[in-house]
């Protein structure tokens, strides 16, 4: 073994190896034996198949095992419920050197190219799960049978700052046309990472046969017997190779440029790609995709990324200092306080992901009424688009109700209030709920910015008061806040945890401070670019200022999403809190009185520009501020501020300020999280004379 392969193998040193078995099979109507080969890394569904170092040499062994055996056709198929999910990237961040990045991309060439080069006719029997470097081995084969259960299915690699370099960027445009190429690349992955289901893939043609999951491994391998002896015939629409394919670039183009505002390479690199495609062969194809996967292992924004999916899968799933899952008390029955949009949004999903019973309460049965309507018509939507069974359809709506006054929150373990910020009120509120719930019902808090110690201060039991800050759009991002009052004790607390895993929500646990994390670290960050329109910038300089680091959308867009009314009572809070670091704009109170919800007007096109009642109501200076000053402005405070929250002991670690940025705010993986950027550009040791993180964390080693 060389020293470059020593190398390879040490950074993998930690891989589960997924194994590559081959058996000979005989099929009904064929002469011939069909070659299975099965990838199975010795792990339920749970722990998906992946490929590193030593499993590609494994399945390489196993396919020259198969072409060895001369059989009629060689198929490839994987583990109950998974197929496998793409390269394993444990070991990526320990790899130091260019010459090791292009040996992980040869490796997937090497192994997957026999397949696809060979005389022998190759199947993909995909049985279940395939991303990425999965997606890529069933590509390689001639033909493909998918499960109609399977999960997902997709390329996520250039949401993770990679492409997918094992083939994907030649094949698929070449087998689904350019345009479809792009949309599975490029849109899906920095669309939320957005996977296809069975019907998706076979109307793209990625797949040529769909059956079902009961029997799906002897109906396949009857469909290859077919196939072989050409009683059924694969046929596949030509692709057009013409104007097409140059306006499938551009479209990719533009969608690159609007999700990441070029702050990550990979979408550019994966564009390049998929051009190179219409006209490279496979060979020359693979070295571009070498070259590519060499670049992009060796850069900041892939570290970062792994950096930001490694807190996404293991830290979100075991929150720093939350309780023992024992103390949780199980949760039957659910209140929510108010039938506005934000609480119809929640009973929506406490019915749905928990199916127990959710009562509703407003001050009238109209209210309360209305409320239900929503969860009943969303519902309604979900059986429609055939996301969910009629029976299911009808188990949900019976589940949720309404009612006036908390008389029907007696039998509730679990009550949530989501009504207007004003302390006064929400304590009102959970004074007259206590009445009527149990000792050990937990009170829930869905305040964005108030003290959960106040909220209680009044209570019997103030002990059952947790903070529960779901984020809108409740359904779509994944962070929940849960915040521990003074006397908040350890069993409320651990039944608040064990309710958003029941939920699927990923928790970090918060200090009683204000504005807790992602609202304080975005109303700091956005207090200073509204300061400097305040003092002359321009409104579109400063809000395309932060355009570098690739937002989800742009400051003044924010505002709008968050609402300008609630925006200006967080900045009041924390005003109240640090008037010396958080300023209120005389300019935003006057927006909200004239009861504006955004500083723009938007065209039939969704372009924006500056409304003309803002720009008279916006009283500016004379200041002559640029992008570069205003972005220097907002990182610098963000630093401070996050450094203030890490000395207050606001969460455990900066690890929890980033994961609270990335599901809570959509702060960009390839970024790593807010303390991983500010580390990489240094504005950390700029402003607080430290780093966040270790040198080498979100970044290349010793970076």
């Amino acid at each position: 073994m060389s020293a470059s392969e020593n190398s390879l193998a040490e950074s993998f040193k930690d891989e589960v190896v997924t194994r590559a078995y081959v058996r000979e099979v005989q099929v009904r109507g064929l002469a011939g034996h069909v070659a299975l080969i099965t990838i199975d890394n010795g792990f339920d569904h749970t722990k998906p198949s992946t490929f590193g170092p030593a499993g590609l040499a494994s399945l390489s062994e196993a396919i020259d095992s198969a072409i060895a055996s001369q059989p009629t056709a060689i198929a490839v198929t994987g583990k109950p419920f998974i197929f496998a999910v793409g390269a394993d990237l444990t070991g990526v961040p320990m790899v130091t050197t260019p010459e090791i990045a292009r040996q992980i991309a040869q490796a997937g060439h090497a192994t997957f190219g026999k397949l696809a080069q060979t005389e022998i006719p190759t199947f993909a029997l995909v049985n279940g799960a395939a991303l990425g470097g999965g997606l890529e081995l069933a590509l390689s084969c001639d033909y493909r049978s998918l499960s109609a259960n399977t999960a997902m299915l997709g390329f996520p690699e250039v949401f993770l700052g990679l492409v997918p370099g094992w083939g994907g960027t030649q094949l698929l445009p070449n087998l689904i046309g350019a345009d479809n190429a792009v949309s599975v690349i490029i849109d899906n992955a920095l669309n939320q990472n957005k996977t296809l289901t069975p019907a998706q893939a076979a109307k793209l043609g990625i797949v040529d046969v769909v059956f079902d999951s009961a029997d799906f491994l002897e109906t396949s391998l009857a469909w290859v017997a077919d196939v072989v002896n050409g009683s059924v015939a694969v046929k596949r629409p030509a692709v057009d190779k013409g104007e097409a394919w140059d306006t499938a670039l551009k479209r990719g183009q533009t969608i690159a440029n609007v999700k990441t505002h070029k702050a990550s390479p990979a979408p550019y690199r994966a564009l390049d790609l998929i051009a190179l495609a219409r006209e490279a062969d496979l060979q020359a194809g693979y070295r571009a995709e070498e070259d590519a996967l060499t670049d992009l292992l060796m850069t900041d924004e892939l570290r970062a990324s792994l950096y930001a999916f490694d807190l996404t899968q293991k830290r979100a799933k075991k929150p720093a200092g939350a309780p023992a899952r024992k103390l949780a008390r199980k949760v039957t029955k659910v209140g929510v306080i108010g039938a506005g949009l934000m609480a119809s949004q929640l009973a929506l999903l406490f019915v749905r992901t928990l199916e127990v019973p959710v009562v509703m309460t407003d001050l009238d049965q109209d209210r309360a009424d209305k409320g239900v309507a929503y969860v009943v018509a969303e519902i309604d939507k979900l059986l429609q688009r055939k996301r969910i069974s009629p029976d299911r359809a009808n188990r949900l709506r019976a589940l949720i109700s309404g009612a006036v006054g908390y008389d029907a929150f007696s039998d509730a373990d679990f009550v949530i209030e989501a009504v207007f910020e004003e302390l006064s009120l929400k304590q009102q509120i959970f004074a007259e709920a206590e009445k009527h719930i149990s000792d050990e019902c937990v009170l829930a808090t869905n305040t964005s910015s108030l003290s959960i110690s106040q909220i209680a201060a009044n209570l019997d039991h103030p002990e059952r008061v947790v903070g529960f800050h779901f984020f809108n759009p409740v359904a779509v991002l994944p962070l929940l806040e849960i915040v521990r009052g003074q006397q908040t004790d350890d069993a409320s607390l651990a039944t608040a945890f064990a309710t958003a895993r029941a939920l699927k929500k990923s928790s970090v646990l918060v200090k009683d401070a204000p504005a807790f994390v992602v609202n304080r670290l975005l109303t700091r960050f956005l207090g200073e670019v509204l300061g400097a329109i305040d003092e002359g910038a321009e409104f579109a300089v400063a809000d395309r200022a932060l355009d570098p680091l690739g937002l989800p959308m742009s400051p003044l867009v924010l505002l709008q999403l968050v609402g300008p009314a609630v925006a200006l009572h967080v900045a009041e809070t924390l005003h109240e809190a640090f008037p010396d670091r958080f300023k209120v704009s005389a300019n935003m109170r006057a927006l909200v009185d004239a009861g504006k919800t955004s500083v723009y007007s938007w065209d039939a096109d969704g372009r924006p520009s500056l409304d003309p009642d803002v720009a008279k109501l916006w009283e500016r200076g004379t200041a002559q501020i640029d992008g570069s000053e205003v972005r220097e402005r907002a990182l610098s405070a963000l630093a401070q501020e996050a450094q203030l929250m890490l000395d207050e002991d606001v969460v455990a670690e900066a690890q929890d300020l980033d994961l609270c940025m990335l599901l809570g705010a959509g702060w960009p993986f390839w970024n790593g999280g807010i303390t991983a950027y500010l580390d990489r550009s240094g504005v950390s040791e700029k402003v607080n004379g430290k780093r966040f993180l270790p040198r080498g964390y979100a970044s290349l080693p010793n970076a």
